[in-house]
């Protein structure tokens, strides 16, 4: 990576990790909070108002990414950060429960994901955005790792109310990040590789193995918003913590997931055998979601399912993206990921509202009936899914003068050991290669490919 390169996708990351902040760092601690605003005794509005951010983030993120096409990516990256800003705000002064969603549904309006996302693609070479892409992923996985612990001491010290008014304060300081930090592109133009394409949607709509995956980050993101409305107070109960302590079970858990999640990912990709370790990873999941509704009595058995449930979400987080990249069609990768977001949206809302709702209704037995049905639904989607072949996607920057025939290139390149999919995308500039893990003819494919010179 060059210095502007690295210089970009560091800096994007971190205010991707900053928008995530506004679900994730609330999140230990929202539905206790929420109990003391007047209008919370009914429990469906406190998850009506964890949920909300979502329901927008659904309904906005792909319009504005589009808009971001046409108007800037910058522009739209700056009205998400003051919306986000200004929701935060009048969350945090929230005195009854209507106001607090308010205040979500203004933060998720601020959906500025796939706008950064494109101009991540605009600051970043095709052969270094992958990597520029796994650092965002990274900065995701991280933010929820350290808002689990770091929400309930921040909630002692300065209270919701204040974190809210500390994620308004730190966006408005990414807004200045924006301006001075993050490279203005050169060039700013369409992406498939990271952009949603309304011309490949019913493709990718249709596409059955997609479909599972779609499903899948649903299932997986509605159970943890649903989860996370009834374990607060069952850890309250069980094990008398005040909810400022929370994080004293939080912190061991999410360590001891992260850290055995690692060998699993490094087997399921050097092995070849993806789907066999995200079946039991969806497995793992459905026991412990059936192990919690059948022992939430017991502080002890809640802290051994929540360990097991942090082992298979980390696994889950980390291969759905790769299967999605595996998967999808190599011209539509940037339109597949678009829709698995916006599942993944949907998810976090309908969790969180039906998770109130049945709790307020049936108890915490009825949260997790809930999410064990989910589970056990995704797990008989992910048994019978067809395994992903073993590749990975190269790109190549094609010579700006090249003007050659591309399905005689293609039909060349298809020739080459370890090549299953050739996309050659002229208006683009750039060749999407499905290429085997290892073993693949990249001498034969320099040879072919009129590859830009650097």
């Amino acid at each position: 990576m060059t210095a502007l390169e690295l210089r970009a996708s560091l800096g994007l990351a971190g205010i991707y990790a900053l928008r995530m902040l506004g679900m994730f760092l609330i999140l230990p601690v929202f539905a206790l909070y929420a109990t003391t605003l007047q209008g919370a005794d009914n429990h469906a509005m406190i998850g009506l108002a964890l949920g909300s951010y979502g329901l927008v983030q659904a309904i906005l993120q792909l319009p504005l990414g589009m808009l971001s096409d046409k108007v800037g990516r910058k522009k739209v990256i700056y009205g998400g950060l003051l919306l986000f800003a200004a929701g935060s705000f009048v969350a945090a002064n929230a005195h009854d429960i209507t106001w607090l969603i308010i205040g979500r549904v203004i933060q998720g309006s601020g959906a500025i994901s796939a706008a950064i996302t494109a101009l991540l693609a605009d600051l970043t070479r095709e052969e270094n955005r992958t990597r520029a892409m796994a650092m965002i992923g990274m900065s995701i996985g991280t933010t929820f790792a350290v808002s689990l612990v770091l929400g309930p001491l921040l909630a002692k010290h300065i209270g919701v109310d204040g974190i809210f008014t500390l994620t308004g304060v730190l966006s408005l300081l990414a807004l200045i990040g924006v301006w001075r930090v993050i490279p203005d592109p050169v060039v700013s133009r369409f992406h498939s590789d990271a952009e949603a394409n309304t011309k490949r949607l019913p493709a990718v709509l249709r596409h059955p193995e997609l479909l599972r995956l779609n499903y899948g980050i649903f299932a997986l993101h509605a159970a943890q918003m649903a989860m996370f409305v009834t374990i607060p107070f069952a850890l309250t109960s069980t094990g008398h913590l005040d909810k400022a302590d929370h994080w004293q079970v939080y912190l061991p858990v999410v360590v001891a997931g992260f850290f055995l999640m690692v060998p699993a990912i490094i087997y399921g990709e050097k092995k070849a055998r993806l789907k066999q370790v995200f079946v039991a990873a969806v497995a793992l999941m459905t026991a412990a979601q059936l192990g919690m509704a059948l022992a939430l009595s017991s502080f002890w058995l809640i802290v051994v399912w929540l360990t097991l449930y942090f082992i298979a979400f980390n696994i889950l987080e980390a291969t759905l993206p790769s299967l999605i990249s595996k998967i999808a069609p190599a011209d539509a990768k940037g339109t597949a990921i678009g829709v698995y977001n916006t599942a993944q949206s949907v998810g976090l809302f309908l969790g969180a509202a039906l998770g109130g709702w049945l709790y307020g209704r049936f108890g915490a037995a009825g949260v997790f009936g809930f999410t064990s049905v989910l589970m056990a639904s995704w797990l008989l989607l992910a048994i019978t899914m067809t395994p992903p072949k073993a590749v990975k996607t190269q790109m190549f920057h094609l010579d700006d003068n090249w003007r050659g025939d591309s399905s005689a290139l293609s039909s060349s390149l298809l020739a080459l050991d370890g090549i299953s999919e050739v996309v050659i995308m002229p208006d683009e500039g750039v060749a999407y290669l499905k290429v085997a893990q290892q073993g693949w003819d990249e001498a034969g494919v320099r040879r072919l490919l009129p590859i830009a010179k650097p």
